[in-house]
């Protein structure tokens, strides 16, 4: 079995180095990232495995502070009749009492590349090309490891990669890789080792098995996300609130429902945030528009009817589902809707028995409220809207995502999902509901089912 690849983050103080670890391990608890200067005062590493092999271990390092005077310092340290290489050079700062006063911080970074197989160099593209930074890779050079930039933060509006990429190819750094620690591009991680490989070769196996693994993990995360917001979805589709047919208890449940479906939103959001491993105050569900109730009941949907034993398809059966569905919809039970409703009860024991005290509470001018079918869009446009941002989310990125007006005209427009209309007609299927059955099979087929169409949306 191989040893894992080591490698040492370095570069200059406030660079992203920590901001890259946190990223690459998926880790926000990482180290410490901030806008001050010289915030990693020590080395800290962390590592990477695959079903159990370690496979590479990342070094974080503090900044280089003061490179042109530490440059000048070893171009000293040659005795007369002595040239020697980088490695030695160092090897004899190291030893001095340099190393522990003034070049402190660098002798740290000096000793980890050194005790590396190769080193990334951190680079913050929003800064100018500076001769400090010239000098800070002639140091590092010395230590006779291979080097490789990483372009940070070139999503920035105010980024310089070209003068960067050309200031590094005047210096014979040809092979760099440009990676955003904030926002990182999806093929980022594996262009990142890819340009590895081809400076150590020896390496390529493991860094194929990170790739490899990375891949699977992502799609494995995106399949587990869909499920996460279908879960939501048919629990708030077969939520079902009865309340008798007074205004001030109206308003009452109204208002429970809202709270209800605000808050299992958010515990949405949060297992969301854990499958990606970001903090749970990183999102946070805003309060919810558009929701003042679905009046009446599904009783005359399609699936209800075939719950209730009855074909859809002509006579009373294609009447109820049509004119009496829309007089429960706009106002409760009306006087036609009550005799028609009378009817069906009358046509079918086993249908009393299905229904027992639902039909009974109708009867009785009971009235049940369920999530309207906008708030169902909503819930499924912010949820995929929330999938899509942390998918493209670095571990450093330091402000709470918002969740704006999403443009997606899929869930905008159309029947909603078949899944969610079944779900309609089972309330035993709601964690927001009394005596749920989550596991029930039928129930899990339909969310697996919706799962995968918002897999494809």
């Amino acid at each position: 079995m191989s040893p894992p690849l080591k490698l040492a983050l370095v570069g200059h103080t406030n660079v992203g180095k920590t901001s890259l670890l946190r990223t690459l391990t998926r880790d926000v608890d990482f180290g410490e990232v901030s806008p001050r200067a010289s915030t990693t005062r020590h080395v800290e590493g962390a590592r990477l495995s695959v079903d159990g092999q370690a496979l590479l271990e990342l070094y974080d390092t503090p900044g280089l502070e003061d490179a042109i005077a530490l440059l000048d310092y070893l171009e000293r340290l040659d005795r007369p009749g002595e040239r020697l290489d980088g490695p030695a050079r160092l090897s004899r700062f190291l030893e001095g009492s340099e190393a522990r006063q003034r070049y402190e911080q660098e002798a740290k970074v000096l000793r980890q590349l050194m005790a590396c197989d190769a080193g990334l160099y951190v680079i913050d593209v929003r800064e100018p090309v500076l001769a400090k930074y010239r000098d800070e890779l002639a140091v590092l050079t010395m230590c006779g490891r291979p080097l490789l930039p990483v372009l940070n933060f070139v999503a920035s509006s105010q980024h310089r990669e070209g003068e960067w990429r050309e200031a590094l190819a005047r210096l014979g750094l040809h092979a760099l890789v440009a990676f955003d620690s904030v926002a990182p591009p999806e093929d980022g991680e594996r262009r990142l080792y890819e340009s590895l490989a081809l400076l150590l070769e020896r390496s390529r196996v493991q860094l194929q098995r990170l790739i490899e693994d990375h891949q699977v993990q992502r799609q494995a995360r995106r399949q587990a996300g869909k499920r996460v917001v279908a879960e939501l979805l048919i629990d708030c589709a077969a939520c079902r609130r009865s309340v008798a047919a007074q205004p001030l208890l109206e308003q009452g449940a109204i208002a429970d429902l809202r709270d209800a479906i605000r808050q299992r939103e958010q515990r949405c959001v949060e297992a969301l945030l854990r499958l990606y491993a970001f903090r749970r105050d990183d999102a946070k569900a805003a309060d919810l528009p558009l929701l003042d109730g679905r009046w009446g009941d599904d009783l005359f949907n399609p699936e209800t009817l075939r719950q209730l034993g009855i074909k859809v398809g002509g006579g009373m059966a294609a009447g109820a589902a049509t004119g009496v569905g829309v007089d429960l919809l706009v106002g409760g039970l009306t006087l036609g809707a009550a005799a028609a409703l009378g009817a069906l009860i009358g046509g079918s024991a086993q249908t009393l028995r299905n229904y027992g005290q639902r039909l009974k509470g109708k009867l009785q001018g009971q009235r049940e409220l369920t999530v309207d079918d906008a708030v169902l869009r909503l819930l499924a446009l912010r949820q995929q809207q929330l999938l899509a941002a942390l998918d493209r989310r670095g571990h450093a990125a330091m402000d709470a995502i918002t969740l704006g007006a999403p443009q997606e005209n899929l869930w905008r427009q159309g029947k909603l999902p078949a899944p969610l209309s079944v779900a309609r007609a089972h309330p035993q299927w709601s964690s927001l509901n009394p005596g749920a059955r989550l596991e029930d099979a039928e129930r899990q087929e339909q969310v697996q089912r919706l799962a995968a169409q918002l897999a494809e949306a």
